[in-house]
């Protein structure tokens, strides 16, 4: 709030006319005709730019609105409502001092304008301090907004609260998602910024960069070309008036930083004229918001009004009327400003006969800081209910707000260029009630670079070059040893990465330079690499981990992976050749034979006399005899012959007893063992592992990667007594030597190792800590966004399925992983040696027994080699003389050889 005493100087400064009241000589009707004056301000009224010619036309209806109302014989204590016009010249000082010196000698009962929201800021403030109401047609400032703080201050255009929620939607209309600002460092700008920020956070759109104008300096804070090229956002919002947009533009132009790559936002429609044809090209494609009245959406307004407003214009100022077409649209708002306030002064002094002598009084002295307005508060209450249907739409104040409740209107041109020329082309318009709809003049949009194609409003990454990290890991990064026809080899990369890198390189157009590191490379070093720019991207089974995004991004999953359990091969595991005969322990088993001898022994002594089987026997022989006869019993095959004497069948009882105890526990004990040998050094997953089946030192972890963070963190609570690993080959290779008996890695590796490569390894259990695997790039890197899209892209297009089932679903291996049910022939190997060794026996025992007749044939054969003739050993009849005669000549006898 400003006060008199701070304010005193001005009205010294004013009696000695430092300041002076900027007029335009027009063919306007004199504006002092009358002591009921309303107080226009104005930016430029003198000179020839852009902003000229919008407040020229601004006072040209505010004007023209004070005419009409007289015409309409709308008087005021029997006087009509005349108008004084200043120029500010955009100054606020100005602006205050020019309202100080009118109040101070006229009697201004209200203000239109001013026209910036800078201007606002101070004027706002004024105006409530005397009571008057002042009526913007082209401020804009967000803050203005509250009623609470500015009571006496409306406007007729809408916020940029209002512009900025029209942007984000256009943003979501074109799938847009971020932008870089550049804006003003006064209140329209910083409002405007403010505004930004909140409204796109709140409909998550990012701002990366904000960027500011300085308007003392008339520079850019910063080198504008590395602010922008440095941020991913390609979609620029320029928040700068009339007077700094098109300086904003220049420097643009001049660094090559409008189209193709950049897709601009104005918040005004600056002159085309300012700018050389030869940049036309560039300039073409911009897209500029700005508010419109009701006319231009085919909303209601007062057309009649307007027609009459437009008439007197044309009487009086023909020169610069351009055509009811080509009005500007702030001097549409000025006219209902203006009005707003005729209807309301109008409506205090007609409705309220007690005070019509003294409805324009002011009280005080006449300087403008100690003087008020009597009826202030009637006024501003009558302006707080006004309603009316403008030239611009519906026109609605309340008393907690200072903008308009309805008839808020945008329209989107686009700079289009064709042949010599560069116009604005209507595009698209919105509204409170539709938000965007198509303009219905024409719905194509010229993007730059002459395109038809929506900008993706993000760093394009085609034709760049990124060097790019891969790692040796099958089956993501192999090489592979191919020859020519001329005999020499070259080394080429392939698997599932290098097959994903041709897809993303075709649909992207990126140049890769890659980088290959052998499989001991360690992965958080060549994360950091990239962290730190060395390298822009890694590719290759690299898991997302929190860990890992505190210092680089990564983009979409690559590949959904998770971990499993490697071992060796069940088959490879020898089981104990003398399995079968762990039922019973050694005492017993040398207990059993005992017994046995014992009965044998037994049944000798009672049965000898009494079985046939076992009389005329020798010692020996009746002793095996005997000896059988037990071991039958004992193992319930029984003997070929069986106990006659009532002593030798309770033997036979006891030993049948002790047959059926014993084979009964034998046999349930070697089931048991065998089930158990059988699975003996397997493991069934993850959780045998952290219970402890597995000695932590017989568990093999790369070191350096995800794997080790799982096991860290799951499985040894942070303590590192696994076997430490650089590499998968040397993973492999510890299971195989046998150093290690399970490792854990990703399934994907292991899937394609165990199936393509390593047949005598198999997994055990489910997957599980599932992860993804991403591309690694730096923290908030331009092309993020590019690669999340082309990975979107093809995984809708079912590339992904196609790379896995190439790479992941191939068996090389003829034998199944799967550990079988059935018992294997290692298991009872014993058994059948142990059954060799006895018939060997046997078969030793039998050759003893015909061991005569076995030599004889022997001599027989050796005889037969030395005489080639077919002769015959003959035995003359007294059997003492050997002689060698054909048969046929001799009759003798024969005896026969023994054949076995």
């Amino acid at each position: 709030m400003l006060f008199s005493g701070k304010f005193r100087w001005l009205w010294l400064y004013l009696l000695f006319g430092q300041l002076m009241i900027s007029h335009v000589r027009t063919a306007w009707p004199p504006s002092n005709s009358s002591n009921v004056q309303v107080l226009g301000m104005f930016e430029y009224l003198t000179n020839t730019t852009a902003s000229s010619v919008s407040s020229i036309q601004c006072r040209a209806m505010f004007i023209s609105a004070i005419l009409l109302s007289q015409q309409y014989n709308m008087t005021i204590q029997g006087q009509n409502i005349s108008w004084q016009a200043v120029e500010t010249g955009g100054d606020p000082m100005t602006a205050l001092a020019d309202t100080c010196q009118a109040v101070s000698i006229s009697n201004i009962v209200g203000v239109i304008g001013p026209g910036l929201s800078r201007e606002s800021a101070v004027i706002a403030p004024f105006a409530s301090r005397v009571g008057i109401p002042a009526i913007s047609y082209a401020a804009t400032d967000p803050a203005l907004s509250d009623g609470n703080a500015y009571p006496d201050f409306y406007r007729t255009i809408p916020t940029d609260s209002t512009a900025v929620l029209a942007m984000a939607q256009l943003f979501i209309r074109f799938n847009w998602t971020s932008c870089t600002i550049i804006y003003q460092n006064d209140e329209y700008g910083t409002g405007g910024a403010q505004a930004i920020n909140e409204i796109f956070d709140a409909n998550n759109l990012t701002v990366s960069e904000a960027i500011v104008f300085d308007t003392a300096t008339l520079a850019i804070h910063g080198d504008l070309k590395s602010l922008l090229t440095s941020s991913a956002a390609r979609i620029i919002i320029l928040w700068a008036d009339l007077d700094y947009a098109p300086l904003v533009i220049q420097k643009a132009l001049d660094l090559d930083l409008l189209g193709p790559v950049f897709t601009w936002i104005l918040s005004v429609a600056v002159s085309l004229d300012s700018f050389n044809s030869t940049s036309y090209t560039k300039l073409s494609g911009m897209i500029t918001v700005e508010p419109v009245p009701g006319s231009v959406v085919n909303a209601p307004i007062n057309t009649t009004l307007l027609n009459a407003a437009y008439s007197i214009w044309e009487q009086y100022e023909p020169q610069t009327f351009p055509g009811a077409d080509k009005v500007d649209y702030y001097a549409i708002f000025a006219f209902d400003a203006t009005w707003s306030l005729i209807q309301g002064l109008n409506q205090l002094c007609s409705s309220y006969p007690n005070i019509s002598s003294t409805c324009t009084t002011f009280t005080g002295d006449s300087f403008c800081f100690d003087c008020r307005f009597v009826n202030s508060d009637m006024f501003i209450n009558i302006l707080d209910n006004t309603s009316f249907l403008g030239v611009s739409g519906p026109i609605q104040f309340s008393n907690t707000s200072t903008d308009r409740i309805n008839g808020t209107y945008y329209i989107a041109r686009n700079i289009q260029h064709s042949s010599s020329s560069l116009n604005y082309v209507p595009v698209l318009v919105w509204s409170n009630s539709d938000g965007w709809t198509t303009n219905t003049q024409t719905n194509v949009i010229i993007w730059p670079g002459n395109s038809l194609v929506v900008p993706t409003g993000y760093a394009a990454i085609s034709g760049l070059t990124l060097d790019i990290i891969v790692v040796d890991s099958a089956p993501y990064i192999m090489t592979s040893v191919i020859q020519d026809s001329s005999g020499e080899t070259t080394t080429k990369l392939i698997g599932y990465i290098i097959d994903l890198l041709d897809k993303l390189q075709t649909q992207m157009g990126f140049i890769p330079n890659i980088t290959y590191f052998p499989s001991d490379a360690s992965y958080d070093d060549l994360i950091e690499s990239v962290a730190n720019g060395t390298f822009d991207l890694f590719i290759g089974d690299v898991t997302i981990t929190a860990a890992r995004r505190e210092i680089v991004d990564f983009s979409s999953s690559i590949f959904d992976n998770a971990l499993r359990v490697i071992v060796r091969d069940a088959a490879s595991v020898k089981l104990d050749l003398w399995s079968y005969l762990k039922p019973f322990s050694v005492k017993l088993w040398i207990t059993l034979l005992g017994a046995t001898i014992y009965a044998g022994i037994l049944m000798c002594i009672l049965e000898r006399e009494g079985n046939e089987a076992l009389q005329n026997r020798s010692i020996i022989s009746l002793i095996g005899m005997s000896m059988w006869f037990s071991f039958g019993g004992v193992m319930g095959a029984g003997a070929d012959f069986g106990a006659t004497t009532a002593p030798g069948r309770v033997l036979n009882a006891g030993l049948s007893i002790l047959s059926l105890i014993l084979v009964a526990a034998y046999t349930a004990n070697l089931a048991s063992d065998l089930t158990v040998l059988k699975t003996v050094g397997f493991i069934s997953g993850i959780n045998d592992i952290k219970n402890g089946k597995v000695p932590p030192s017989r568990v093999g972890i790369i070191t350096g990667t995800s794997i080790e963070d799982y096991y860290l963190r799951e499985v040894s609570g942070r303590s590192l007594n696994f076997y430490p690993l650089i590499s998968t080959d040397e993973m492999i290779e510890a299971l195989l030597d046998k150093k290690i008996d399970a490792s854990i890695m990703d399934s994907g590796t292991l899937e394609y190792l165990t199936n393509s490569m390593f047949c005598n390894l198999t997994l055990v259990g489910t997957t599980f800590d599932q992860s993804s695997f991403g591309i690694v790039f730096q923290k908030n890197w331009l092309y993020d966004q590019d690669f999340d899209i082309a990975i979107l892209t093809l995984r809708e297009s079912g590339t992904f399925d196609t790379l896995q089932k190439k790479w992941f679903q191939t068996n090389g291996c003829s034998q199944s992983s799967e550990i079988g049910t059935a018992m294997s022939i290692d298991s009872m190997a014993g058994l059948f040696m142990t059954f060799a060794v006895i018939s060997a026996v046997a078969i030793l025992y039998f050759m003893w027994r015909k061991r005569t007749a076995i030599k004889d044939r022997f001599l027989a054969l050796i005889h037969r080699k030395k005489s080639p003739d077919s002769q015959v050993i003959v035995l003359s009849q007294t059997g003492s003389d050997i002689s060698s005669e054909n048969p046929s000549r001799r009759r003798s006898t024969i005896y026969p050889v023994l054949y076995l």
